[in-house]
């Protein structure tokens, strides 16, 4: 085991680089944290940086709220023959008694590494062009079996688009993000490629119980963060277009170029941000972040994605969005605000600056101490730099005031801890214990009534609806959610619980005859714009036949004709079933108060005539 304090990493920074010694601007770990600049009374503390470890591509915690890092050696010149070892690790970072951090290595040889997570017995990793899953010795930190490959089909030939950025959804699936120019095919090996799921740019995700794979949303440029606000909305950041998306199942982005995966999508969703971060112009002006790219937030360039929803930052900074700008070297920062059936995204102050034009933010993260860490790639270029990376790279951690590490293990927790923690302050804790009740679920073959009581409970009794959610996120996850359930919380107050209810009714399969009849209901009835939305997006998981009295009915709200989703969701659910019923099509176009519908059905009923 390797350990070092920060006075080490210090005095030995410079060690690593003989064969390619260091600019003179070049500051050291230590002194890159004198550099930065953040909002009075929050710290800045270094955790590891070269020589322990380079190039950061990617990192995680896990439920003893240890640091895991992904060092990445392939980026950007990709293995592709499948049979050489590559040269990329994964280390395990954890605080000692002495106020330092020490680390180990959990892997070695690892090949085209480019994103992590814990949970489920094991470790995952995307391998491009593969999703590893390795099980694990958690007490002795080794691989109990070599590298399981669950899905394969990524593309590899992009350099920077590849897949990434694995984490844990609310819903208990692993979500991961996919580039542009980064045309997959994915499914489990030996799937036959009219069998796989295509995916070009967007967000996917994988359960850990079932293997099902799904295309969660397509489009945006080179999505490279995702996160879940406290009510379990994802939002992901992006490279080059606008920086922020909400993500609702079943969209379709706006796109930097190209055609998206549907010919007969038309329209495109935009962005939910109000502003860009970069002053205009080609994306290139905004290399440096200088000048009106400075005023702007630094340029257009960004990676990572972390609500705030801690509990030891001032309570003005829970629920923002942190995302990294590459080229402004710093942390941008956005207000999540609802508007229509979804959010928009307002500029706050931004909150970190780096004042190094080395600083390269890749990852932001939630930890259990309620503070922040967050990764540095730490070199002079950017993505389209391929013949520029140097050896260097950094974690740092941001906390209000002077507050240890926290060093714990839920994995000692018994289950009705575990269940307690759903109502914690820091939402570090909730998600990782959920995790755990999941994959214990998943071992015990069943839910133990005990434990889904108490969820069930908590999911419709506790006072606020953020708290209420938690109890049903968990509930679903040791698949206590039955449709009995689901469908009496239809009739409860609280949108964004009826909004998850919807969700969830489709979300392992085709739902029964009585729950597409209460979706229907809820569509013509239901006041809240966000609720018909997640009702536009479920229709995707039905089939055709029972899509079209829930599209007349969303099509009846004429208050939704200027919504950012709605008409283009109803269109996304309705398109594939217009082909086998143009009778029905066409009386949907007689009775729709959706312009942007109307235009759409004339579309694609015209194609079908010519």
């Amino acid at each position: 085991m390797l350990r070092w304090s920060w006075s080490l990493l210090a005095a030995s920074a410079f060690s690593a680089f003989a064969v390619a010694p260091a600019p003179e601007e070049f500051a050291s770990p230590a002194k890159s944290v004198e550099l930065m600049k953040v909002p009075k009374g929050f710290r800045v503390q270094l955790v590891a940086g070269e020589p322990d470890f380079i190039k950061p591509i990617a990192m995680t915690t896990d439920a003893r709220g240890r640091v895991w890092v992904v060092e990445s050696h392939s980026y950007p010149n990709w293995l592709t023959d499948g049979k050489k070892p590559g040269k990329d690790r994964v280390l395990i970072y954890e605080p000692t008694k002495e106020g330092g951090w020490k680390s180990k290595v959990f892997l070695e040889k690892g090949v085209n590494l480019s994103g992590i997570a814990i949970g489920h017995g094991g470790v995952w990793l995307t391998s491009v062009p593969n999703l590893l899953f390795i099980h694990t010795d958690s007490d002795a930190d080794k691989p109990l079996a070599p590298a399981q490959v669950l899905l394969d089909g990524w593309s590899l030939k992009t350099k920077h688009n590849v897949v990434s950025n694995i984490n844990w959804g609310p819903d208990g699936w692993l979500y991961g993000l996919n580039g542009i120019q980064s045309e997959s095919r994915v499914g489990a090996p030996g799937t036959p490629d009219a069998k796989r799921t295509k995916m070009d740019c967007g967000v996917w995700r994988f359960h850990p119980v079932t293997r099902k794979f799904e295309a969660v949303a397509h489009g945006t440029t080179n999505p490279w963060g995702l996160d879940w606000d406290e009510h379990g909305e994802l939002f992901m950041t992006n490279c080059v277009i606008k920086h922020l998306f909400h993500v609702v199942p079943g969209a379709h982005f706006v796109r930097m170029y190209g055609q998206d995966i549907n010919p007969h999508s038309y329209g495109l969703i935009e962005s939910c941000a109000d502003h860009i971060h970069w002053g205009g112009g080609a994306w290139t002006d905004s290399r440096g972040g200088k000048g009106a790219h400075s005023d702007a937030g630094g340029g257009h360039a960004h990676a990572g994605a972390m609500f705030y929803l801690g509990d030891q930052w001032p309570a003005e900074y829970r629920n923002r969005i942190l995302m990294a700008n590459l080229h402004g070297n710093r942390l941008n920062q956005n207000t999540i605000e609802r508007k229509g059936s979804g959010y928009v995204g307002r500029r706050a102050p931004d909150f970190l600056f780096a004042n190094d034009p080395w600083f390269r933010g890749l990852t932001q993260m939630m930890s259990g101490d309620g503070g922040m860490f967050m990764s540095d790639w730490h070199d002079t270029g950017e993505c389209h730099n391929y013949d520029k990376t140097h050896p260097s790279g950094r974690i740092y951690r941001v906390t209000y005031g002077d507050v240890k590490p926290v060093s714990t293990d839920l994995t000692k927790m018994d289950n009705a801890e575990l269940v307690s923690l759903q109502l914690h302050a820091n939402d570090w804790w909730v998600r990782q214990a959920r995790v755990l009740l999941a994959h214990r679920s998943q071992v015990a073959g069943k839910a133990d009534p005990r434990i889904s009581g108490a969820l069930w409970k908590m999911a419709r009794e506790e006072k606020t609806e953020a708290k209420q959610l938690r109890g049903l996120w968990a509930l679903h996850s040791v698949r206590g959610a039955d449709e009995t359930k689901l469908l009496s919380l239809l009739e409860l107050p609280g949108e964004h619980r009826r909004t998850w209810a919807v969700r969830l009714l489709v979300d392992n399969g085709v739902p029964s005859k009585e729950a597409v009849e209460a979706l229907t209901r809820l569509a013509k009835s239901d006041k809240s714009a966000m609720v018909r939305l997640a009702i536009a997006g479920a229709m995707q998981k039905l089939a055709h036949a029972d899509r079209w009295a829930i599209a007349s009915a969303l099509a009846a709200h004429a208050e939704d004709a200027e919504d950012a989703y709605l008409p283009l969701m109803v269109w996304y659910g309705i398109e594939p079933a217009v082909p086998a019923d143009i009778d029905r099509a066409v009386e949907l176009l007689g009775n729709a108060k959706l312009p942007a519908l109307r235009r759409h059905l004339t579309r694609r009923l015209a194609a079908l005539a010519e």
